[in-house]
């Protein structure tokens, strides 16, 4: 008996896992799919018609020596992300940025992720908390405090930027 209730509880705690937390619309100006709320890189990859994300991904190449300091120094920061699906500077900046956080190892617990609507809201509200107003925004937290934010697009290179705010936060903080 005792067998049969664990392996119930297993089914209902993974069947919990699996149950996605985002909603999904169709957007009214392009029919193409709306994801609203915490999203996984995961999530956005098992869309076939996200093809902006598998194709970003692989073109692009980021710069190895750059990757180097995000790979000693990335580890020290959560990141925060607010993507819109349907967003051209989203389609553009995303996969470069997967790719590099694959690249240099950061872990999911070290990333949230929240796709916004077309108003740039997240169904649960989050974007009142870091002020969104442009998508994306990518925000580097220590110590669960903003230390910088890339907002619509880089200024060099998505790695080049975050290692311009780890920099800029390591002069200001002493570390």
């Amino acid at each position: 008996m005792k067998r049969i209730f664990a392996a119930i509880l297993i089914l209902m705690s993974v069947h919990a896992m699996a149950q996605q937390s985002f909603d999904i619309s169709k957007d009214k100006e392009d029919g193409g799919l709306i994801f609203n709320g915490p999203i996984t890189f995961n999530d956005l990859n098992k869309e076939p018609s996200f093809n902006w994300l598998k194709s970003g991904y692989s073109e692009y190449k980021p710069k190895p020596q750059v990757l180097r300091y995000l790979n000693e120094n990335l580890k020290n920061y959560s990141m925060v992300v607010f993507l819109g699906t349907w967003c051209d500077d989203s389609h553009t900046l995303v996969p470069k940025l997967e790719k590099v956080l694959d690249l240099v190892g950061v872990t999911p617990a070290g990333l949230t992720m929240y796709g916004v609507d077309r108003e740039k809201h997240t169904k649960g509200g989050e974007y009142k908390t870091y002020d969104i107003t442009l998508v994306p925004t990518i925000i580097l937290l220590r110590d669960n405090k903003e230390v910088g934010r890339i907002t619509e697009s880089v200024q060099t290179t998505v790695e080049e930027d975050l290692v311009a705010i780890i920099r800029k936060d390591a002069s200001t903080s002493g570390k």
